[in-house]
């Protein structure tokens, strides 16, 4: 896999919005964050657009964006300002080849989980599933999540264990070891590229899923349409991340029971319940570096650096 450069202070993050807008003050605070944390910005036009109301300027604004950041020699990182929705619109519109010939960092996750695909598979770029500038780096982010953070983009050392926050307990769902890259990311932006030219290729790898604000049979859906397009067969192993405010709205299954039901059936070594996600705490998942997972010990370990 094709690796960005370690980030060192005085290194120029680009910030770019794939998917949706947002606030004036949130891009501020955002700015102001990177550079409390030693690093310059340049920040891209979509971070100051609204189109339609719900995505963050024309597709082909933020798909130019991001191809001129990874072709922009001054930019060392690019860094999503947040997630939302619109990030499938630019599939078609991306460089693959100008993006694999400049490697670099990249950083997001929840809707940005369509590019974190695509550049692995399009551009075998290994790419980082962690906080986004609107999450407060310096200022609000909790500290287990910011230290993961910023080892992975400021080491070429491989993070190691995973070790979640005291009183979140990683529990085993199906024993068992497996090694292999980690793909995967949103739920919802993995099940929808399902059937696309740019469906998750699970072959081999560690499945990571996490999910917001979906109920119960929402998710069932979802898992459905992956296990019918082969993902839980084909896979090594399984991270479950978190599940934030997927709760049933009347009595019925939980998340758990719907993969249970679904998931454990393929007997995959499965973990559930690693901090990362949508929750308080986010911790950031290296992609398309090589990592074992000991289902049995529930350890998940990154045995390979991100960057270079």
């Amino acid at each position: 896999m094709k690796k960005g450069r370690a980030l060192r202070v005085g290194d120029m993050i680009g910030l770019t919005a794939p998917s949706s807008p947002t606030t004036p003050e949130i891009l501020a605070k955002a700015q102001s964050d990177l550079e409390a944390l030693g690093f310059r910005v340049k920040t891209g036009e979509s971070c100051g657009q609204s189109f339609g109301g719900y995505l963050a300027g024309h597709p082909h604004l933020r798909a130019e964006e991001i191809n001129r950041m990874f072709a922009d020699p001054e930019v060392d990182a690019i860094l999503c300002l947040r997630g939302g929705y619109g990030t499938p619109q630019l599939l078609t519109l991306l460089d693959y080849d100008c993006i694999a010939a400049n490697p670099k960092l990249f950083i997001g996750y929840s809707d940005i989980t369509a590019l974190h695909t695509v550049f692995m598979q399009e551009a075998g770029l290994a790419t980082l599933h962690g906080p986004m500038a609107s999450s407060g780096i310096a200022s609000e982010l909790d500290p287990w999540s910011r230290d993961y953070l910023l080892r992975a983009m400021t080491s070429s050392d491989p993070l190691g264990e995973i070790i979640n926050p005291e009183g979140e307990q990683i529990t085993c769902l199906v024993g068992g070891e497996a090694c292999g890259p980690i793909v995967g990311g949103n739920l919802s932006l993995v099940a929808a590229l399902a059937g696309t030219p740019y469906q998750l290729d699970t072959r081999g790898r560690l499945l990571f899923l996490e999910d917001v604000d979906e109920e119960p049979y929402r998710i069932d859906r979802m898992l459905m349409q992956l296990a019918l397009s082969g993902a839980f067969e084909e896979c090594a192993g399984i991270i479950l991340g978190t599940w934030e405010n997927c709760v049933p709205k009347k009595e019925g299954f939980s998340v758990l029971d719907v993969f249970m039901n679904i998931v454990v059936p393929y007997q995959k070594p499965m973990i559930w319940n690693v901090q990362s996600g949508h929750g308080k705490c986010n911790i950031a998942l290296p992609f398309g570096v090589h990592a074992r997972l000991d289902a049995d010990a529930c350890k998940l370990v990154i045995e390979e650096g991100l960057t270079r």
